[in-house]
């Protein structure tokens, strides 16, 4: 499979950067095909320009053709030809950092990851990936995030953004709080995740 592997957290030290890292030995050792984009490190632009508030009649050849930012260029011919997806990034008010918002505003553009095809709203997911993994970072402890909070970022990821571009199979794995964590904690977490990548991708294909 070819897998877009995106990163959204600004201290190379992370232990976001080091999810990443177990995903991405995870997925070359089964063989699979990655992209692996650290969106901070990169310099990705989030900053959504005029001329790219597309209709949603483009096609995505002209879309690949109209920005002059080659690396959202890239990004959205990637995830155009992705067969899944894999997004780490912490939990920063209930939202992605803006980085990450950005590159949904940028690259998840009409054309390329949804097409409207008539007055109701109702889209037609454009994406072809087989599934997407989200792996979130937190400080809220668990009952408090699902009783009082509500979990914003299930609401974005697996009800809002992935399906409405096509995506059905998603998977989600918060650990946390990470903040005071013990080694062993952050080494079982490292492990899950691990695992849970291995479960919905599988081993590649020969």
């Amino acid at each position: 499979m070819q897998i877009s592997l995106l990163l959204a957290h600004p201290r190379p030290n992370s232990f976001n950067h080091a999810l990443a890292s177990a995903i991405l030995d995870e997925l070359d050792e089964a063989g699979h095909t990655v992209a692996f984009h650290d969106l901070y490190d990169e310099g990705f632009d989030p900053l959504l320009r005029p001329e790219e508030c597309y209709t949603t009649g483009s096609t995505v050849e002209e879309l690949l053709a109209s920005s002059d930012d080659v690396l959202v260029a890239t990004h959205r011919e990637e995830i155009a030809d992705a067969d899944g997806l894999v997004v780490v990034h912490p939990n920063w008010w209930g939202k992605p950092p803006a980085i990450l918002a950005g590159w949904l505003d940028r690259v998840l553009v009409p054309g390329v990851a949804y097409r409207l095809t008539d007055a109701t709203g109702e889209p037609d997911g454009l994406l072809s990936l087989r599934a997407a993994l989200v792996v979130n970072t937190t400080d809220t402890p668990a009952q408090r995030e699902a009783e009082v909070l509500g979990d914003p970022l299930a609401s974005i990821w697996t009800r809002c953004v992935l399906p409405y571009c096509g995506v059905r199979t998603v998977d989600r794995v918060v650990v946390g709080p990470v903040t005071d964590s013990t080694a062993r904690a952050r080494s079982e977490w490292l492990d899950e995740v691990a695992r849970r990548t291995t479960d919905l991708f599988g081993l590649a294909e020969p």
